[in-house]
């Protein structure tokens, strides 16, 4: 239950039930059907950069978006955001990267884009504060649900019988 740790102890009781009785994965499979079709690295810089020009429009332009296989959930997180400055001559240019954990590749696109959220909402807010989260609710309203049940899926695949849910 390490990706619940921060959640009220009466609704980890809950998904520890639902693990003890074998229906996590059932609960999240009718709740979210489907996987998202962003399977390549372009799709999901289009994906990132679509729903940026929708949210944040005046925002500092991103360099480059990638699934990235050697991120480790547990050690980072879901997904990073990195500012790489450079000296050009007289000029300081700033790239902007973000990268998602490979693993992701094959789920919702709840969780895609609650992923994306939280990275794009680091552009304008570096810290976990009121008003980055405030950000992440403009952008999308059920950022709270959706992180919770994605956390709900880090504990389904930490189970011994814990297979991916999607389809790749």
């Amino acid at each position: 239950m390490k990706y619940l740790k921060g959640y009220p102890s009466d609704l980890q009781a809950k998904v520890q039930l639902l693990v003890e009785r074998g229906q996590l994965g059932d609960v999240l499979r009718n709740r979210y059907p489907t996987s998202h079709s962003v399977r390549t690295d372009k799709a999901l810089y289009d994906y990132v950069v679509g729903l940026k020009n929708e949210y944040i429009r005046n925002g500092a332009p991103i360099s480059k978006v990638a699934f990235d296989s050697k991120m480790q959930v547990i050690a980072h997180a879901l997904g990073t955001h990195t500012t790489i400055s450079r000296v050009q001559g007289v000029k300081l240019k700033t790239k902007r990267e973000i990268r998602i954990a490979t693993v992701f590749r094959a789920v919702p696109e709840e969780f895609l884009k609650m992923i994306t959220v939280h990275e794009l909402a680091h552009l304008k807010e570096r810290e976990h504060n009121k008003a980055f989260y405030n950000l992440c609710e403009r952008m999308e309203p059920n950022y709270h649900q959706y992180e919770f049940d994605l956390r709900m899926y880090l504990t389904h695949r930490d189970l011994p019988d814990g297979q991916g849910l999607w389809v790749s």
